[in-house]
C-alpha cells in the first residue's frame, strides 16, 4: 500500500485539516478554475438559472397584481399563496430528489430541468388565456394555473440544486473545489440581490423593449432558464451510473445509506450542522430586519432589502477573499474564524440598533464571516462524501435547510415580541459560538484520528 504523507486525505488525495502552504499548489485562487471549461459552462448556467429562480416570484406576483387582484384588496394572501407552493415541494421532494439524482446522470438532470422550467414558465401566457374569465369556487382558474406551475418549477429545482451541487466535485479537481463554491456562493448571493432587488426593474425594461410580444415577463424568466440548460449541454464530465441489481433498486435502502455516510462521518455530519445552522440565522436576519428598519428614524420597514443587500454584499466579498487566499488554512480554521466573526458582528449589531450605517457596516461584516462558515463547510462535504452518495446527503441538506428556514420565520418575531431586538441578537450570537466550539472539536477530534492511523498504516 502506499504510504501517505501527512499532508494527505486517504480518500480524494488532499488533507482538509492541514493548512496548504503557497509552494504546494502551482495554481492557486481563481485563476485555475476559470480556466476550467467545464466549471465554466456549468457557472455561466447557475448564473441564468437562479436569476431565473428569484426573478420568477417578481414575475408571479406582477401576473398577480395585473390579472386576478381587484382594486382596494390586499396582495398578501395571493402573495402567501404562490410562497407556499414554491415552499411545499422543497420540504416533500428535497430528499427524494437527491435519490434519484445519485441514479441518473448529473448532467442530464441539470439540462433537463432548466428546459422543462423554461417550457412551462414560456407556457404560461397560453395557459392563462385559456382559462381566462373562468373560476371555480370564487376563485380565478388562472390562478390555480399559475400555483401548478410555480408548484412543477420548484419542483424541478429540487432536483436541480443536488444536481448542481454533485456535479462540482466531478469537473473541478480537490484541490481547487474551495475557489470553485467561493464563486459558486458569490453567484448564489449576486442573485439573492439582482433577482429580489432588480427584478422589478428587469421586467419593466422587458417591458419597453418586447411591447409587441405581449408577454415580455414570461420571455425573459422562461428565457433565463432556457438559456442555462443549453449552456450546461457544454460540461463534460467522466460521471459512470453503476446500474443497481432490482435488490437494491429501493428508495428506502438509498434513504438508509445517505444516514449511513452521515452516522459514520462526524466531520460531513458536523459541516452539515453549521450550514443549517447558518440559514436558520439568515433566516432570522430576515425577519428581524423588518423591525429593526422600523425603529430606525431614517428608515421605513418597507425599506428594509437595504439591509439584507448590505449582507449580500459582505457574504459576496467573503466568498472572493476565501477563494483566493482560503486555500492556505485548513477548512475547520477558516470555519471557526468565520463563528468569531459572525458572533462578534451580531453582538456588534445588538449595540447599534437605531443607528443604520454601523448596522449596515455590522450586517455586511455578518455576511462577510458567513462565507467564511458556508464555503469551508460545503467543501468538506463535497469532498469527503463518496461520489455514489452526494446526491443523497446534498438532498438531505437541501431538505433540512428548507425546513429549518422555516422554523426562524414563526420564532424569531415571536422571540423579538418577548426578548426584544437586541436580546435576539445577543442570542443567536450565543448560538453560533456554542454550535461552533462543538463543530471545531468534532472536527479537530477527528482529525487527531485520521493522523494517527496514516502514521500506523
Amino acid at each position: 500500500m502506499k504510504q501517505l504523507s501527512e499532508n494527505q486525505f486517504d480518500p480524494v488525495g488532499i488533507d482538509l485539516d492541514e493548512e496548504q502552504s503557497p509552494l504546494e499548489e502551482s495554481e492557486t485562487g481563481f485563476l485555475p478554475v476559470l480556466k476550467n471549461r467545464n466549471f465554466l459552462a456549468l457557472w455561466s448556467g447557475q448564473v441564468f438559472s437562479q436569476i431565473a429562480d428569484k426573478v420568477y416570484l417578481v414575475m408571479a406576483i406582477a401576473i398577480v397584481a395585473s390579472r386576478f387582484q381587484s382594486e382596494g384588496q390586499n396582495i398578501s394572501a395571493w402573495v402567501s399563496a404562490i410562497a407556499i407552493a414554491f415552499t411545499i415541494p422543497a420540504v416533500l421532494f428535497g430528499f427524494l430528489a437527491g435519490v434519484l439524482v445519485d441514479r441518473w446522470h448529473k448532467k442530464d438532470v441539470l439540462v433537463f430541468t432548466n428546459l422543462l422550467r423554461g417550457v412551462f414558465v414560456l407556457a404560461l401566457p397560453l395557459l392563462l388565456g385559456f382559462v381566462s374569465g373562468q373560476s371555480f369556487w370564487g376563485i380565478p382558474l388562472g390562478f390555480g394555473v399559475l400555483l401548478t406551475v410555480t408548484f412543477l418549477v420548484s419542483t424541478l429545482t429540487q432536483f436541480f440544486s443536488p444536481a448542481e451541487q454533485a456535479a462540482i466535485p466531478l469537473i473541478v479537481p480537490t484541490q481547487h473545489l474551495l475557489s470553485a463554491n467561493s464563486l459558486y456562493t458569490t453567484t448564489m448571493m449576486a442573485s439573492v440581490i439582482v433577482g429580489f432587488a432588480l427584478g422589478e426593474p428587469m421586467l419593466a425594461v422587458a417591458d419597453r423593449f418586447l411591447q409587441h410580444v405581449g408577454f415580455s415577463h414570461e420571455v425573459v424568466v422562461g428565457g433565463s432558464y432556457v438559456s442555462a440548460g443549453l449552456l450546461l449541454t457544454f460540461v463534460r464530465s467522466r460521471e459512470r451510473i453503476e446500474p443497481k441489481h432490482p435488490t437494491e433498486n429501493h428508495l428506502w435502502q438509498d434513504f438508509k445509506a445517505g444516514l449511513q455516510v452521515l452516522k459514520h462521518q462526524p466531520r460531513i455530519r458536523s459541516a452539515l450542522i453549521q450550514l443549517i445552522v447558518l440559514f436558520c440565522i439568515f433566516a432570522a436576519l430576515t425577519v428581524l430586519s423588518v423591525r429593526l428598519a422600523e425603529t430606525m428614524p431614517t428608515l421605513k420597514s418597507s425599506q428594509f432589502g437595504f439591509l439584507l443587500a448590505s449582507a449580500g454584499v459582505g457574504m459576496g466579498l467573503g466568498a472572493l477573499l476565501v477563494g483566493h487566499t482560503g486555500s492556505q488554512f485548513a477548512p475547520r480554521r477558516l470555519s471557526l474564524y468565520g463563528s468569531i466573526g459572525v458572533a462578534a458582528s451580531l453582538v456588534t449589531l445588538s449595540g447599534v440598533t437605531q443607528q443604520l450605517v454601523p448596522s449596515l457596516l455590522s450586517i455586511a461584516a455578518f455576511g462577510f464571516s458567513s462565507a467564511w462558515v458556508a464555503i469551508p463547510m460545503q467543501t468538506i462535504v463535497q469532498v469527503e462524501t463518496p461520489e455514489e452518495q452526494r446526491g443523497k446527503v446534498f438532498g438531505l441538506q437541501n431538505n433540512a435547510v428548507n425546513i429549518a428556514l422555516s422554523l426562524p420565520l414563526v420564532l424569531a418575531s415571536v422571540a423579538e415580541s418577548y426578548l426584544g431586538l437586541q436580546a435576539v441578537f445577543v442570542l443567536l450570537a450565543v448560538i453560533v459560538v456554542v454550535l461552533g466550539s462543538i463543530s471545531w472539536y468534532i472536527a479537530d477530534n477527528q482529525s487527531s484520528r485520521s493522523t494517527t492511523q496514516r502514521r500506523n498504516t
